[in-house]
This record gives C-alpha cells, sequence and structure tokens, in this order.
C-alpha cells in the first residue's frame, strides 16, 4: 500500500481508499466521540523558539536548524520554548557539534501537507541564511482531516526536493501513531493506526528517493504512550507532554546529526540491532512499525534500515535573542 501511495504521488494518481462503505457510520461517530474529548483548542503554544543556541562555544562557524511541519514540531502543549522539539534538537546539535545553531521555527499548528509549499518558501526566503539541515514533522492532520495519501506524499516529495536543491541535508520524522490517542475507540483506534503506518511508510518512500532521510515516530508515540499516558501526553490528552516531546526529540537528533556527518558512521551494520540493507519499500514498512528507526538511502532500490543509539538531549535552554548576533 505504502509503494502504491508513493507511486500515485508521483504519476498523479487520486485518493486511495483504505475502508469499505460499511463502516463508515461507525467511524464518523467515533470520530465525533473522539473531537468532543480531545481538547485541541486549550493546549497552549509556545514562541517557536528561533535564536541561538550553544553559544558558549563562541559565534562563529554557526550550524543553522530549519524545522518545519504541524503542532508536534511547534511544540504545542508545552509552556516553555526550552521544551519544544526545535528548542531540544537545536540544544542537542550544539553540545554534539560544539558549535552555536541558529533555529529557524516556521512550524505552523494544525498545518497538512499542503502548507509545506508556504513554510519552505518562508525557509529558503533569505539566501544568507539557508539551513544547513531541515526537519521536517508532519502527517497528523492530514489523517484526521482525511486528505488523500497520494496527495499528501505529493507536498512531502515536493518539499524535500526543494530542500535538497538548496543544499540542505532533510530529515523527515514521519506520521505519528494516532492509534495511541487516548480518546480515540475501536475500530477507530485500528484505522488510526493503520492509516497512520501506512502514510508514514509512503512518506519514507518518497523522503529517500529524494535524498532525505527519515525517522519513525509511529512506535516510539506507541508503546511508550500507550503504558504511561499520563506522563507522555499533555494536558489536552492529544499531543504530547514535556517528556514526550523530549522522548521524540531524541530519537530524532541522531539521525540529524548524522546528516550533518557529526556523528560516528560505519558500513558494518548491527544484525543484533536489526539493521540491514532492505528495499526501499521494505524498510519504510518496518520502519513505520517502530519507533526510532531510521531509513537513509543506498543504491537504488535499495535502502540501509539502522537504530541508532539514543543520547539524552539538553532542555530547558532558552534561545539567545537573534537579533544581538546577526553578524554570524
Amino acid at each position: 500500500m505504502a509503494r502504491r501511495i508513493a507511486t500515485g504521488a508521483a504519476f498523479g494518481g487520486g485518493g486511495i481508499g483504505l475502508i469499505g462503505a460499511a463502516g463508515v457510520g461507525v467511524l464518523l461517530a467515533e470520530v465525533q466521540l473522539a473531537k468532543r474529548r480531545v481538547g485541541i483548542p486549550d493546549a497552549p503554544v509556545p514562541a517557536n523558539g528561533n535564536g541561538w543556541y550553544g553559544l558558549a562555544y563562541g559565534e562563529a562557524d554557526a550550524l543553522r536548524l530549519g524545522v518545519i511541519g504541524d503542532s508536534l514540531a511547534a511544540g504545542q502543549g508545552v509552556r516553555r520554548v526550552g521544551q519544544t522539539p526545535g528548542a531540544l534538537l537545536a540544544s542537542g546539535l550544539a553540545a554534539v557539534a560544539e558549535r552555536p545553531v541558529d533555529l529557524v521555527n516556521v512550524a505552523l499548528p494544525g498545518a497538512r501537507s499542503n502548507d509545506l509549499d508556504r513554510q519552505v518558501t518562508l525557509m529558503l526566503s533569505d539566501p544568507s541564511r539557508l539551513p544547513d539541515v531541515c526537519v521536517i514533522m508532519i502527517g497528523a492532520n492530514d489523517v484526521t482531516h482525511r486528505m488523500a495519501p497520494t496527495h499528501s506524499v505529493r507536498y512531502l516529495k515536493d518539499a524535500v526536493r526543494r530542500l535538497r536543491t538548496a543544499g540542505a541535508e532533510v530529515v523527515v520524522a514521519t506520521c505519528p501513531d494516532l492509534g495511541t490517542v487516548e480518546p480515540v475507540y475501536q475500530p477507530l483506534r485500528w484505522l488510526a493506526r493503520r492509516t497512520s503506518r501506512q502514510l508514514a511508510a509512503a512518506q519514507t518512500i518518497v523522503t529517500v528517493e529524494q535524498g532525505g532521510r527519515t525517522v519513525s515516530l509511529g512506535d516510539l508515540l506507541g508503546p511508550e504512550f500507550e503504558a504511561h499516558p499520563s506522563e507522555m501526553f499533555g494536558p489536552d490528552h492529544y499531543h504530547p507532554s514535556v517528556d514526550g516531546y523530549a522522548t521524540a526529540s531524541m530519537a530524532v537528533l541522531p539521525t540529524v546529526c548524522a546528516a550533518l556527518g557529526l556523528w560516528p558512521e560505519t558500513d558494518r551494520l548491527d544484525v543484533l540491532r536489526d539493521e540491514g540493507m532492505l528495499p526501499v519499500a521494505k524498510a519504510a514498512s518496518e520502519a513505520a512499525a517502530r519507533g526510532g528507526t531510521e531509513v537513509t538511502g543506498a543504491r537504488a532500490p535499495w535502502a540501509l534500515l539502522k537504530h541508532r543509539r539514543r543520547r539524552h538531549v539538553v532542555t530547558q535552554q532558552e534561545p539567545a535573542p537573534r537579533e544581538a548576533h546577526q553578524d554570524t
């Protein structure tokens, strides 16, 4: 199914149905119940965190990190800038690189993949401040608003291609598993999980084919969230909590560092960690079912499936004002 979605996106295919008409009535009733119980409108939206991190390493030779996407990329649900994924990734990247990091976050809560074109245009608007690496977190709203998956991944494919053409490394954190959201019941929970994973796999295929890397959030925001919902979900029961965002950021950080050549790379794959070289579609399917899995392109049509060892990210750091460091 993921390959069909990706192929449909590449050749202008329409939507691909995922459920028969017989279950539509039940599912629509479940959707309305979930909407009444999920408190999305009350979730706080922190500042974007734009600014400088790691200035203890000086002000020269800075790395530029871009973040685009939806509420997950924006960090909706937390109350401090330093708790958002952008700030966590910028702090962690600065610590690994021992260089300052200039963060530009243009993510928009509620955004769907059709907003990526606008966000990428905004990210690339200043030729003197092009990102060295850009993290994309998108997909959840595509599922909840029933955007055709072929359309969803086509927008993502175009965004990755534009960023890669501009010289940026690209890391896509694929669609999280919406089957873990507390107010969602069966059979909607099953459908949400299936749809989320299929979209995540299709996102992986088109991203790798455009020269980017992906990290699966699906299973990462799955068993851990189901086992500890009070700790991993925020007050609105939909967006991650502070610990949830830190967990997601910790999974993405090693791939961001590896994309910039800052993480130890080896040609030896660790079979004990289920790493291997697989056809792209197979790697995408396996990654969608296991959180924290990286997929990166190898020799077409093969891809590397990796499970990088995670490091704790630096938390609670607030950005230095951008205006004070325009000369960097």
